[in-house]
């Protein structure tokens, strides 16, 4: 029998009232997702709300367009997935290789660093008019 899986999703504008929100919809995962480790809830949950508040603070928008955020939650079996969307926001060069990441905590702050150390894998991406992050943390049950 399929485990089942829990998700949710949010798009809003990239203001710290979408990012407050989301907060409250990763929350309300947790009621349908019951079986996930506490210690997996709090890592993914401060994973999420630091990628999604950096879109708030560093996201560029393009031109004349008006910057949004969405973020798609899941909770399966054994894995937590959020994907991070940075809607209307111009191409960003994002490094997430440590030996990059060592000049940007001297600049521009701890972000990227905390969210590879809470998740099993971070993935950043462009896709059409959008900078695209995954998220991940395996855990296990038990």
């Amino acid at each position: 029998m399929p485990e089942d899986v829990a998700c949710r999703s949010r798009r809003g504008p990239a203001t710290s009232e979408t990012v407050e929100a989301i907060h409250d919809d990763i929350d309300s995962l947790w009621t349908e997702a019951a079986s996930v480790p506490e210690t997996d809830r709090m890592a993914f949950t401060l994973a999420v709300v630091e990628a999604a508040t950096n879109v708030v603070v560093h996201a560029v928008p393009l031109a004349e367009t008006s910057l949004e955020l969405r973020v798609e939650l899941t909770a399966g079996p054994c894995q937590l997935q959020a994907k991070i969307y940075e809607i209307g926001a111009a191409p960003a060069g994002v490094s997430l290789r440590a030996d990059h990441r060592a000049q940007e905590l001297e600049e521009s702050g701890r972000g990227i660093a905390l969210i590879q150390a809470l998740v099993s894998t971070v993935v950043f991406q462009r896709c059409d008019d959008a900078n695209v992050w995954e998220l991940r943390r395996e855990y296990h049950r038990g």
